[in-house]
């Protein structure tokens, strides 16, 4: 799958493991690993909903973000990156046809 980020910002602290470090300490590792992995896969589909991933679909004024574990509370929280998104039959994101997708950040939105 192809890796955008949001932010130039964002992208200089995902290059190498010194960066991911001083951003998130302990688990800048894990989320450069998260990421590296989810450049292997082909489709947004073949990322596991089960743990240690979790991907999941994002719910109220993040409806249109995916997240996946990085942490007990930390999460990578992407969007779809394809132009125009794809959607299926009922009008959600067709996880199927997704190749592409942008970095938002890194983060515990569970106080959000």
């Amino acid at each position: 799958m192809e890796i955008l980020f949001a932010t130039r910002k964002l992208q200089k602290a995902c290059q190498d493991e010194k960066s991911l470090r001083r951003t998130w300490g302990a688990a800048g590792p894990i989320v450069g690993r998260r990421l590296t992995e989810l450049a292997a896969f082909e489709l947004l589909a073949h990322v596991p909903t089960t743990p240690p991933w979790r991907r999941h679909q994002l719910k109220g004024d993040r409806e249109r973000q995916f997240a996946v574990n990085v942490g007990k509370s930390l999460r990578l929280v992407f969007e779809v990156a394809d132009d125009p998104i794809p959607r299926d039959d009922h009008g959600g994101i067709d996880l199927t046809r997704v190749t592409a997708i942008r970095i938002r950040e890194v983060t515990d939105y569970h106080g959000d």
